[in-house]
């Protein structure tokens, strides 16, 4: 096969031609060092065959399907989009609306496939381009173009292969019929709602019935949701795109399961959805139950559910609740083969497992994710010891000691199908995967990406009685004694670990580094992964501990690397890192010397409803706290230079959130500057990532002084 974009980017994705700096400029050209590596792994249920995409190398930002067979070590190309499409210019605006969107919540920046489907036998995966819908036969390689309703969006191939569900223009859809299968009532279906999406980790919408003769699917009514709106400046003429958002202390989106026969019956499922209206997840158990996770809106209940979808009946199999809000612990609440219940069990120390309410041994862990099983035993990716790694244990659910198969140090992942592992390892000297095979047998995984420029050792430390992880790293040919100006990179936020031992977000801080700074990346009270009272200490309000702890953080690691220079220290970040570089330039002048904001929500109240209110509250309920952490009436106090940047396409955080800020500071006469983004959303994909680095680069140097 040819490679249709010899040496560049396809048409329609970005490439950073003006960037003059070989860092940035190879950093652009590779995708942050991701094109060519293998993502999207998935394994047959028997574990002899893995489906995965990769592009062909470190500078092809197409993704094309193949397939493993473990028996054979044998690789072939499945899909390639170049053979399916000819000539088609993956431009992210030949996407369906919908897909567009999705793309936006999973963070999805490749080109080419985006994502697949399969049969659990991986005989069968099915696949969208431009909206242009295709059925791989894997045993053959032949890939066959499926008629549609209209622009195809998320296909799921029944257990045989043979019929296809899609959703096209919001109605949901069974090959080969003609006719939607969804009613026409004006509601969306098959999708899955904003909330979802984006904060409670489901980006899907619609579940085939084991036995392949009727889907359960998701009816999204936003009709009472306000509208965001996006216009283009450099286009004009052309009207705003809009879509419905659901902003805190608002109205949520009206969700209903139903079960839609391919005999045209339907049933809808019923629970307390006044109480519990976020559906968190769903599966089927069998030809006759369903499995859901709802959650209240606050998210301090979250029940597993059996469904009837004979009569749409549901009862309780578990409660989990908690005061503050209960974490979400990927792989749980669910139900194991033999009938026993997993749940999250958390004490404030540490994340837990119980089994039908009796907690298992997971002592000196912390639980971050039940990805299976595998050898009859919990398979888990965790926290041990120093929460900057993350190891992969086998946690016994007859209550023995968790076994660790991770060695060393590093940001270890895995996948398993009956008794075939597939192990990611990361750490300083790159990731390496490979298959750990029933017989004992070991299959690398092939990677094209781009080797990594810089070999990264940061200088991890725990810090003041808090164990703040904190991380410092210098230009590689810094002289001790030299004392250096400081950059705070920092995010600070729920759900994201800033200090991990991941290799390639190392990269770009060693860049920033080898411009003359000592980089410093603390993660505060509120991050996760450290211990639940850990994360827990921003309840009701953001501002405050975020902070102190980065404040007290940075003093005492001043007073062990006496090269930091705190007279001249600047900070940057991007979304809640966004929202911290601006707070602390505001109200911490004193230490922060200078801000660059990138894409930041400056006052949550005009954020989403599942991701504020789980922290936050409602408005109405905890105004104080609201107050507290808008940056808007702050502005009368900015005294520090203060960089906004936002992407005008950016419907996560939308660029209001930047443009009032602006317009408050303007209002109260304080100088500052904005660098608008025009078409770029929150991801900043195709090298605007490295231009944005280029312009905050230029902007701290003259802020704080600093010459060449």
């Amino acid at each position: 096969m040819t490679d249709p974009y010899p040496g560049k980017a396809p048409p329609g994705h970005h490439r950073a031609v003006t960037i003059t700096d070989p860092f940035l400029s190879l950093s652009a050209r590779t995708g942050r060092f991701t094109y060519g590596a293998p993502r999207a792994a998935g394994l047959s249920e028997d574990g002899t065959r893995l489906l995965l995409l990769r592009s062909t190398g470190p500078e092809d930002p197409v993704d094309r399907l193949h397939l493993l067979d473990t028996a054979t070590d044998h690789e072939r190309l499945i899909a390639d989009p170049a053979v399916l499409v000819p000539g088609r210019t993956g431009h992210r605006d030949d996407l369906p609306t919908v897909e567009r969107r999705l793309r936006e919540r999973t963070r999805l920046v490749a080109a080419g496939i985006g994502t697949y489907a399969a049969t659990a036998d991986l005989a069968v995966a099915v696949l969208t381009l431009d909206g242009r819908l295709f059925r791989a036969d894997t045993a053959t390689g032949s890939c066959t173009e499926l008629p549609t309703a209209g622009p195809a969006f998320d296909p799921r191939p029944d257990a045989t292969g043979r019929r296809v569900a899609y959703v096209c223009d919001d109605a949901l859809y069974v090959t080969p019929d003609k006719a939607p299968l969804s009613p026409a009532d004006g509601a969306r279906w098959g999708v899955a709602e904003f909330a979802a999406a984006e904060e409670l980790g489901r980006s899907r919408g619609h579940w085939w019935r084991p036995d392949g003769g009727a889907l359960l699917a998701a009816r999204v009514d936003e009709s009472a949701l306000p509208r965001r709106y996006f216009a283009d400046p450099a286009s004009p003429g052309e009207p705003a795109e809009d879509f419905a958002y659901p902003q805190a202390g608002g109205p949520n989106a009206d969700v209903q399961l139903w079960v839609l026969g391919l005999d045209r019956t339907r049933v809808r499922l019923r629970w307390d959805d006044a109480a519990f209206p976020y559906v968190c997840a769903a599966s089927w158990a069998g030809d006759d139950e369903i499995l859901l996770t709802v959650a209240d809106r606050l998210q301090q209940n979250v029940l597993l559910l059996s469904a009837y979808p004979a009569t749409g009946e549901t009862r309780e199999l578990s409660r989990t609740t908690d005061e503050f809000w209960v974490d979400d612990l990927p792989g749980t609440p669910a139900r194991l083969t033999d009938g026993r219940l997993l749940t999250a069990h958390d004490t404030p120390e540490a994340r837990g497992l119980a089994l039908d309410g009796k907690p298992l041994d997971t002592t000196g862990l912390q639980i971050r994710r039940v990805v299976g099983r595998l050898r009859g035993r919990l398979l888990c990716e965790t926290t041990e010891g120093d929460p900057a790694d993350q190891h992969v244990h086998l946690v016994d659910p007859d209550g023995g000691a968790p076994v660790r198969i991770s060695d060393g140090p590093g940001t270890h992942s895995a996948l398993a199908a009956a008794d075939t592992l597939l192990l990611t390892s990361a750490d300083a000297d790159g990731t390496r995967r490979r298959l750990v095979l029933a017989d004992g047998r070991e299959l690398p995984l092939a990677d094209l990406s781009a080797a990594l420029p810089y070999r990264v050792v940061p200088q991890l430390a725990r810090v003041t009685e808090l164990g703040l992880p904190t991380a410092v790293v210098y230009p590689r040919d810094h002289v001790p004694g030299r004392r250096l100006p400081v950059l705070l990179d920092v995010y600070g936020g729920p759900g994201f670990q800033a200090v991990a031992s991941e290799p390639r977000r190392w990269q770009l801080r060693q860049w920033w580094a080898d411009q003359g700074f000592a980089v410093v990346t603390t993660d505060n009270r509120g991050t996760p992964f450290v211990s639940p009272d850990f994360a827990r200490a921003i309840f009701r309000r953001f501002s405050r501990v975020a902070v102190d702890d980065q404040v007290t953080a940075l003093h005492a690691l001043a007073e062990r690397h006496p090269d930091l220079d705190l007279g001249r220290v600047g900070v940057r970040g991007w979304s809640y890192g966004g929202y911290f570089a601006a707070l602390a330039v505001l109200r911490r002048p004193d230490v922060f010397h200078a801000g660059s904001a990138g894409a930041p929500p400056t006052d949550f109240r005009q954020y989403d409803t599942a991701y504020t209110e789980r922290y936050l509250g409602l408005p109405q309920d905890n105004p104080e706290g609201y107050a507290g952490d808008c940056l808007i009436d702050d502005a009368p106090s900015l005294t520090r230079p203060l960089l906004l940047v936002h992407g005008l396409a950016d419907d996560n955080v939308h660029p209001s959130h930047t443009l009032l800020l602006s317009q408050a500071l303007t209002r109260t006469g304080r100088p500052h500057r904005v660098l608008p983004l025009p078409g770029v959303t929150h991801m900043t994909p195709g090298g605007v990532n490295e231009q944005v680095a280029q312009a905050e680069l230029a902007f701290l140097r003259e802020a704080l002084g600093l010459t060449d």
